[in-house]
């Protein structure tokens, strides 16, 4: 480390110039890196909906309609031209309508009531389409353009069109705000006013190279997009702290920057290290889950904290010399309140804190494992154009959501009676066949090439079940089971469903699964750094008790509220939230275990306590700022789930690390010296 830290410090001119250029190539090679909004494409391979949806696009031309459309006060021959205006917008598909499941040749009032309202009902037309992937922001604005403003759009589409609008608009919102909040909280922490220039342009640039080189990744999720630098930046900013604060402490004793900023390097390295590979572990368990939004955010992760780890001890030190009398010449008073005295105040609190604790651990674990969640975006907030127009859907149409049901192409009567047996299901409110609009006994290759293809491919015939139930709920993944069941019965396992309710069903399936799997990898990991970081058995368990209580807390206040969570947020902060906030309980232990050699555990609990708890309350601070600011400032439910999550778990943490983790420390005094390498504990003769 000396000989890399001097070689640095030698060539410090040259490394700022490299990682400048390198930024300023990454910043634009990010305008070169797609964001996927579509949460299909992060199934895994084996899922259902994901088999499903490959066969549908060979064999059929059109996709599942995932969209309604609804034009207001127009008659029936009004409504027909509509249909055909939707059909001739480039992208759009499979415009499906009344005259699809009743023929409008007949009085409209001899038709069946039931079938009829879900697409036309008090003048209003309702029409379900397929919107083409990758286009919906076009798509639905040439629809808006058609239907003008009385008309009204819902569905994945608009809700796609829409988190794409708002994210651009939405980051730049929590830049605005972040920013000043962090340098602000940094002001405090330090006594140079361009002090935090330093730490923000060091992460800075290690997250903008982290952006840039997703190019060779090609495409990243939204939630990757929207979440991932915050998070960089929120987890990394402690690794220029530390720097920097022990090379202002050592430039009290030597007046050779150069010197000093050596020194600082190889001191700091170790706290460094230490901090940046839990969290580097804790990342890693997320490249585990097999619904790929979490492994993409994941690796994103991954690759960040190993880029904000190079800035801070390649890049920081050389910015640093470079620069260092500017932050001389802006030197201000410390603005740090003094905590001397706190220590005695927590000690006295340690026995209600611990039996507080433990009363409410059992209860909260509980509650996080049975709280409700949503598995998909959801509805765009009622603010919205999108969000209002869902509202006035669902308030003339109720709810409508289409499953498609492909089977193997060749026995007509089988699908005779697969298709009866679908009309007859609760909730179903029409099937659309080959073999019930058409009628089984007319031949396919008797009919216009373009009626067959509606529902007949080479391999497979394609059945549309409408429900008029939501996308995700008890009784949406009900209906969804049943009509798989339907299929399996008369085909096994060559039925194959799909449909935003079939994918929602799929992902909770497969994320349910991802939990146990991530939480585990993330604990073990975690718990293994731990363990030769400390050289102990039992401080490990001491901690991960102390950051793993205050993630369980954190994750049961939506169940005790009666408050939807978004799953995937869940699944992400339970392994984000502790991994990111076991660096407080690791700065409080090793101060701890230092002063502990040199007097009584109480004392040495007592002198941590002075000293660390400014330094951990900025880390808080930051994190939890992050994670509000996300929650305020995005409309994408799971982007605004993670930060409310964020948010109060770091601030949850760092209450737990300031007075839950101190009593249990002092509890297990005698414990932690028998289970510890060359403990060399302070005792009193």
């Amino acid at each position: 480390m000396l000989t890399i830290a001097a070689r640095i410090i030698k060539h410090k001119k040259a490394v700022v110039v490299a990682f400048a250029l390198i930024a300023v190539i990454s910043t634009v090679s990010q305008f070169f890196v797609s964001v996927n909004y579509n949460m299909v494409d992060y199934l895994p391979d084996d899922a259902q909906s994901t088999q499903a949806m490959e066969i549908m696009e060979e064999e059929f031309t059109g996709d599942v309609p995932d969209t309604r459309v609804m034009v207001t006060d127009v008659s029936i021959s009004k409504a027909l031209d509509y249909k055909e205006k939707l059909s001739a917008i480039d992208g759009v598909s499979d415009v499906m309508w009344l005259d699809d499941v009743v023929d409008l040749k007949t009085p409209l009032e001899m038709a069946d009531e039931e079938t009829v309202e879900p697409y036309y009902k008090d003048g209003n037309a309702l029409f379900s389409i397929s919107a083409r992937t990758g286009d919906e922001v076009e798509i639905t604005d040439a629809i808006y353009k058609l239907i003008g403003e009385e008309g009204a759009i819902a569905g994945e589409a608009i809700n796609t069109a829409s988190s794409q609008k708002m994210a651009g608009q939405e980051s730049l919102y929590a830049g605005l705000l972040l920013v000043p909040i962090i340098i602000l909280i940094l002001v405090i922490a330090t006594t140079s006013w361009v002090e935090p220039l330093f730490f923000l342009t060091a992460i800075g640039f290690s997250v903008l190279i982290n952006l840039g080189t997703n190019i060779f990744i090609g495409e990243v999720s939204f939630v990757t997009q929207s979440v991932a630098p915050i998070l960089q930046l929120a987890v990394s900013l402690d690794y220029a702290v530390f720097l920097l604060h022990s090379f202002s402490d050592y430039r009290k004793t030597t007046y050779n920057p150069e010197e000093a900023m050596q020194l600082a390097m190889i001191k700091s390295f170790p706290a460094i290290t230490a901090s940046a590979a839990t969290t580097f572990f804790g990342f890693i368990a997320l490249t585990f889950m097999k619904f790929e939004i979490g492994s993409d955010l994941g690796l994103n992760l991954v690759k960040g904290i190993v880029l904000s780890f190079i800035s801070v001890m390649v890049f920081l030190p050389a910015l640093t010399l470079l620069f260092y009398k500017w932050m001389d010449k802006t030197k201000h008073k410390s603005f740090v309140p003094s905590f001397t005295g706190i220590g005695k105040k927590v000690v006295k609190l340690r026995i209600p804190s611990l039996l507080l604790v433990l009363a409410i651990i059992i209860p909260a674990f509980l509650a996080q494992s049975n709280t409700q969640f949503a598995y998909g975006i959801g509805e765009s907030p009622e603010n919205t154009r999108a969000g209002s127009d869902f509202k006035k859907i669902e308030k003339s149409f109720g709810e409508t959501t289409p499953i498609v049901l492909l089977v193997p192409k060749g026995d007509v009567a089988k699908e005779a009676e697969l298709v009866e047996d679908l009309e007859g299901l609760d909730h179903v409110t029409s099937v659309i066949a080959y073999v019930n609009k058409v009628g089984e006994a007319i031949p396919p290759e008797y009919l216009d090439e373009s009626i067959k293809n509606e529902f007949y491919s080479e391999n497979y015939s394609r059945i549309v079940i409408n429900t008029n139930q939501g996308t995700e709920g008890d009784i949406p993944f009900s209906i969804v089971e049943k009509v798989e069941d339907a299929g399996a019965d008369y085909y096994g396992d060559q039925a194959l469903s799909l449909g935003e309710s079939v994918t929602l069903y799929d992902i909770k399936n497969t994320v349910t699964k991802d939990n146990s799997v991530v939480n585990v990898l993330t604990v073990v990991t975690i718990a293994l750094v731990l363990l030769f970081s400390f050289k102990s058995i039992s401080i490990p368990v001491i901690l991960l008790i102390t950051i793993q209580s205050a993630v369980w807390i954190n994750l049961s206040i939506p169940y005790f509220t009666d408050t939807l969570l978004v799953f995937v947020g869940y699944l992400i902060i339970s392994t984000v939230q502790l991994a990111a906030t076991v660096d407080y309980a690791i700065l409080f232990t090793e101060a701890y275990q230092h002063h502990r050699k040199e007097m009584s555990a109480r004392k040495a609990i007592v002198k941590t306590l002075d000293e660390k708890t400014f330094s951990i309350s900025i880390s808080a601070g930051i994190l939890s700022s992050i994670g509000f600011i996300l929650w305020i400032t995005s409309s994408n439910p799971i982007v605004g789930s993670i930060g409310l999550l964020l948010g109060r778990g770091a601030l949850l943490a760092f209450v737990m690390v300031v007075l839950f983790l101190p009593a249990m420390l002092l509890v297990s005094d005698k414990l932690i010296q028998k289970t510890t390498y060359k403990a060399n504990f302070y005792e009193e003769k």
